[in-house]
């Protein structure tokens, strides 16, 4: 079936997943949503959050007609992944969650950190996953409120070396009060990125904590998943179409700051990426369209 699969996230973060997504599914067509002018997620009400989410999930099924939905974003998974399975029950959900539990099959010390957003740690999702983990390691688990931020604004060409310079502060600040890192006992010796925004840091996070800290991401295993439903529901495409050339994305904010991203992280082209509006009324979106550029 060639119809796309939908991707979203509060803005560039899940970039980071739909690379994966690529990587998997390289006869896939797909449409990105990123919601920049209400990002960052992390640092909104869990309502809010949801009323975003599920405008989002009404408006790629109406005007794009995904045949599947990746949750590219922690905090809108943890804030609205069960309402959106419950309003669009035929519709393969996929979202993502830290993961911890591939970080566990990989420590040595067992001192596991997390870095996430304040909206992931403080749900109830992430406390019933921290729960089921429990008593197999020692979690420390950091809230790293701006990093999100820091990291959309380093594609804005205005904001580039601030936002280098916020980005290289924030992780030192929050690495260092998570304590020491290193693979003797005692250390933390992986590090789960609970944001798909973070992953885009990583390499700046290994030259800090040294080559012997180990990352843990979400990206291949929610590839994978996503593969798994389509080919459960016989929705897979056989067309043999390039994905880089089936790409589209979009964003209700900065364009710019979008093709800049696109190009950084996955070689599109600035044509690849157009302005979304959606005008959202209550729990309800009443009106959408796409910008043309």
């Amino acid at each position: 079936m060639n119809r796309p699969i939908g991707v979203f996230d509060s803005g560039i973060g899940g970039l980071s997943v739909l690379r994966a997504l690529q990587k998997e599914l390289p006869n896939e067509a797909f449409v990105y949503l990123a919601d920049n002018a209400h990002a960052p997620y992390g640092e909104k009400s869990e309502a809010f959050v949801s009323q975003r989410t599920l405008a989002i999930a009404d408006y790629l099924l109406t005007h794009h007609h995904i045949k599947a939905l990746v949750v590219a974003c922690n905090t809108a998974t943890a804030a609205a992944i069960h309402g959106l399975r419950a309003l669009h029950p035929a519709l393969p959900i996929v979202g993502v969650e830290p993961a911890l539990k591939p970080a566990l099959a990989i420590s040595q010390t067992r001192r596991i950190g997390v870095m996430a957003t304040r909206g992931t740690v403080g749900s109830e999702k992430f406390a019933r996953l921290l729960a089921s983990v429990q008593g197999q390691a020692e979690f420390v688990v950091k809230a790293c409120n701006g990093l999100a931020l820091a990291i959309e604004q380093s594609t804005l060409p205005d904001r580039v070396e601030v936002a280098q310079q916020d980005i290289a502060q924030l992780l030192k600040t929050y690495t260092e009060a998570m304590g020491r890192f290193g693979n003797q006992p005692g250390e933390i010796d992986t590090l789960v990125l609970g944001c798909t925004h973070y992953v885009f840091v990583e390499s700046a996070l290994q030259d800090l904590l040294g080559p012997q800290v180990q990352m843990v991401s979400t990206g291949e295993p929610v590839a994978r998943q996503t593969r798994r439903l389509l080919e459960m529901a016989d929705l897979l495409s056989q067309d043999g179409t390039s994905t880089k050339q089936s790409t589209r994305l979009l964003t209700t904010g900065d364009l710019e700051s979008l093709q800049a991203a696109a190009q950084r992280w996955l070689g599109l082209p600035s044509q690849a990426c157009q302005a979304a509006t959606l005008y959202v009324h209550g729990d309800q979106q009443d009106q959408a369209q796409d910008k043309q550029q």
